[in-house]
């Protein structure tokens, strides 16, 4: 018989050796650690899921906390900055749990908080008196010698940088460095277009089809040839006639910025047509168009790994982007482009464009249109748009990959999405979808842009998990339990009745079929199966993965409810109700005046 034994300064013993060995960290922020480990050989039962144990280390004999998981690897978050935790897991088979696993310890990343000690406030005010009468000498210094050495810089360098080293808003752009400078910053915004964008003669191109409509004109596909080299496929935008300057400025304004682009996931700008007409950018063709109607047209045709290859394309992209300082305000998978090779590339750099074709699609404020469904809380209500608001983004991004096209928070309006999400409400995993990847998406939902991983982070994590793939077979429709504590339940819509869940999903149209088939309770939806889905008459592929996708948190909340008990859960829903209601008056109040 084994008997556990428990003391909080040494690695707790279980039943048999630990199954964990190598706990890594993946990433860290100011409130989270990315864990993952390497399982220890054990060829007589297979692990069922991990506990992890932590705990802060100053505080290691007062409490801990746990959390579970059915893959080696987890996010906890809910932490402090700049705090050193210790870790413990242990592995559960069919026999029982093993013994915890020795300890380690990782701090999570600083606090950026504005707030500084009074010491802190006391030697900022004394380095600034200093610093300010050295700034006068540096200025006058810099004066004198700020024009002998650009004539110098410039001297020595290639021709071939010299083009590109231009005066940039009062500045000189140094080679080797790579920053993304805003186009609006010229006062001769045609500059920017020549500092950055080659020159093309027009007779080297070759149109040869119209493949879409642009906002500033038609969308082709066609032939480029290169001097020396064998011609290449190549997508050209022109500027349909009759333009304004103004139009012809925002048009090319997009060249100005891809042409400051080098990296494999970013679309590549060949070149510009300025001199003659039609104005032209050429831009390379990617044969597979946009990420979205792609993936809806090859509809669950890919593995997961392969959707997991187009993830990290996209976040490669974007690490890139962040890095130099670029952020992109409208990443979703209309504007990822696809090649025969499945390469995914970020693309639409304009800011002047038609976010979509559904009117609703976009949310008018002060200072231009929000694509409400794909941007950060913040950024819709506050216009504070940050490389953390583009990984909000490509959470949703992510969603759309792995729902193969779906159309996120489905037919629900925008101030619907808005009042949802400051709810508390998160996209549920669309169906089949590794337990691994959604979490990384409610990840990158965090309310507070702080807590949200890195584009550096993500890449490492997806990384991981292409090395591990076997970290990406449990789905989260085959996970049944809840997290030990109450606290560590997300925030999901509360629902009473079977009308009131497929009227939130935009369902109702299959009432009379879950009646018909018999299912006339929550607690028996929350049993379904995608074959159940189809057996009562549900046959678009599409409704299907909704369907399922919801009762994947229908059954969190059905479970939920068995904890809390009935009467405590209804008082909520109702508290929740009168909440939503006092907004929706407050708003309708404020729209009125």
């Amino acid at each position: 018989m084994c008997r556990l034994i428990w003391d909080y300064s040494t690695s707790p013993i279980g039943c048999g050796p630990s199954l964990v060995a190598a706990v890594k960290k993946d990433w860290t922020t100011q409130n989270a650690i990315a864990l993952s480990w390497q399982e220890a050989e054990q060829p007589h039962a297979a692990i069922r899921d991990y506990e992890i144990k932590y705990y802060e280390k100053e505080q290691e004999q007062l409490s801990y906390s746990s959390t579970r998981t059915k893959v080696p690897s987890t996010i906890v978050t809910g932490l402090k900055p700049s705090t050193a935790y210790v870790f413990h897991i242990r592995a559960r088979t069919a026999t029982g749990y093993s013994s915890y696993s020795s300890k380690f310890e990782f701090i999570t990343g600083d606090d950026d908080s504005e707030e500084a000690s009074d010491q802190g406030q006391v030697l900022v005010i004394v380095t600034a008196a200093v610093g300010g009468f050295s700034l006068l000498v540096i200025l006058t210094l810099f004066l004198l010698i700020t024009g002998r050495c650009q004539w110098y810089i410039k001297s020595k360098m290639k021709p071939q940088d010299k083009r590109r080293t231009q005066y940039q808003n009062g500045h000189v752009a140094f080679p080797g460095i790579k920053t993304y400078v805003d186009p609006d910053t010229y006062e001769d915004p045609t500059q920017a277009v020549h500092d950055f964008a080659k020159e093309i003669d027009p007779s080297r191109i070759r149109i040869e089809r119209v493949i879409g409509a642009g906002e500033f004109g038609e969308v082709c596909s066609g032939r480029l040839r290169t001097p020396g080299k064998k011609e290449i496929p190549v997508a050209i935008k022109t500027l349909k006639g009759g333009y304004t300057e103004r139009q012809r400025r925002d048009f090319l304004r997009e060249a100005s910025i891809m042409g400051q682009f080098d990296n494999p996931n970013i679309i590549r700008l060949e070149g510009v047509v300025t001199k003659s007409r039609p104005v032209m950018i050429v831009v390379e063709y990617m044969e597979n168009g946009s990420l979205d109607s792609f993936l809806r047209k090859h509809d669950g045709h890919f593995t997961v790994i392969q959707l997991v290859g187009m993830l990290r394309g996209i976040a490669s992209g974007m690490m890139y982007l962040s890095d130099i300082g670029y952020v992109h305000r409208d990443l979703a998978a209309r504007n990822i482009l696809v090649d025969d090779n499945l390469v995914c590339k970020v693309s639409d750099f304009g800011l002047s464009r038609v976010l979509e074709d559904d009117p609703e699609a976009s949310y008018t404020t002060t200072g231009g249109k929000i694509p409400i469904r794909w941007t950060a809380p913040e950024a819709i209500q506050y216009r504070k748009f940050s490389s953390a608001s583009d990984v909000w983004s490509y959470g949703i991004v992510m969603w759309e990959v792995m729902s193969y096209g779906e159309r996120p928070y489905w037919e629900m309006s925008n101030q619907d999405v808005i009042l949802s999400i400051e709810e508390g409400y998160r996209l549920p995993a669309p169906m089949g979808c590794p337990v691994a990847l959604h979490q990384l998406m409610v990840h990158c939902w965090q309310k507070e842009r702080s807590r949200r991983p890195r584009f550096h982070d993500i890449l490492g994590f997806l990384d991981k998990l292409i090395r591990n793939p076997s970290s990406l077979l449990t789905l989260v429709e085959d996970v049944h339990s809840l997290p030990e504590s109450p606290e560590e339940l997300p925030d999901y819509p509360l629902f009473i009745s079977i009308s009131d869940w497929l009227d939130s999903i935009k369902m109702s149209q299959y009432k009379s079929n879950f009646i018909a088939a018999g299912y006339t309770t929550l607690d028996s939806i929350s049993g379904m199966s995608i074959d159940d889905v189809r057996r009562i008459g549900v046959s678009l592929i599409g409704h299907q993965r909704r369907i399922v996708s919801s009762i994947q948190t229908l059954r969190l909340q059905i479970l939920h409810i068995q904890q809390s008990g009935f009467h405590q859960y209804v008082r909520s829903f109702r508290d929740k109700k009168e909440k939503t209601q006092e907004r929706e008056n407050r708003v309708g109040e404020q729209n009125c005046v």
